[in-house]
């Protein structure tokens, strides 16, 4: 089945290097906030805040701070109300981004997106403009080590899944945004452990840049977002040949 872009493995090295710093731990609270706030704090009877503790749980975030955010989610805690937000934009080389973020000031998290932007060489666009670019999928992910490629698509087929890629360490598989949690639910059933479960969006057609400048330029512009105390997620459609890979892990 199709492989992820290059620019994906990008993203999980510097995922890697963020749960070392301890960053991942905010993006996580963000995460269980809205999850609670939206289906309520029993993750047994809600499956978006579930997979948010779980996903938190691996990559060791403290049970107290996973208590600490879902209580700030159902309001236990009082202060501002988190909200989702969802910003559009393009930078160097018109690479598309789509950024979503958590916040308790929308007017602030807004004005510092449109920094960002300007300041790395692109610009905020209108909501909708950039949206269409991408496809809205599950993805969950299952350590490579000691699992065959055969008996994991197998097992994710039969749980429903729409695509199976195999990244370095990780197989990857793909789902009805719908049916995330059901597919995940399947693969634990089948003895498969999801090391992550989230709603991902995916570029129809990603762009690729064969230039080390200009790459580092994108990057630059993807890491001040993606380091963004609010920001969850950052999707671009950013693309790298294998000469320019090779650079960036240098």
């Amino acid at each position: 089945m199709a492989g992820h872009n290059k620019w994906s493995k990008v993203k999980h090295i510097k995922a890697r290097v963020d749960v070392v710093r301890g960053k991942v731990f905010s993006k996580c609270a963000h995460e269980i906030a809205i999850a609670a706030r939206d289906g309520g704090g029993d993750p047994t009877m809600n499956p978006r805040l579930r997979a948010a503790i779980d996903n938190a749980k691996a990559v060791s975030m403290p049970k107290d701070k996973i208590e600490r955010a879902v209580k700030k989610g159902t309001g236990e805690l009082g202060g501002e109300a988190i909200q989702e937000a969802t910003y559009e934009g393009y930078g160097p080389e018109g690479i598309a981004f789509l950024i979503e973020a958590a916040t308790d000031n929308l007017n602030r998290t807004a004005a510092d997106m449109r920094s960002i932007f300007t300041k790395g060489g692109g610009s905020v666009a209108e909501p909708g403009s950039v949206a269409y670019q991408f496809d809205r999928k599950g993805e969950i992910r299952i350590a490579a080590e000691g699992v065959e490629e055969d008996p994991i698509m197998e097992a994710a087929i039969t749980a429903g899944a729409d695509d199976v890629q195999m990244e370095e360490d990780e197989h990857v598989i793909l789902t009805d945004p719908t049916q995330l949690a059901a597919v995940a639910d399947s693969l634990r059933e089948q003895g498969f452990e999801p090391k992550t479960q989230k709603l991902v969006s995916l570029p129809q057609n990603p762009i690729e840049v064969d230039e080390l400048g200009r790459a580092r330029q994108v990057m630059n512009l993807y890491d001040k977002l993606d380091d963004h105390a609010d920001v969850i997620h950052v999707f671009t459609n950013f693309d790298v040949t294998d000469e320019v890979l090779a650079q960036l892990e240098d």
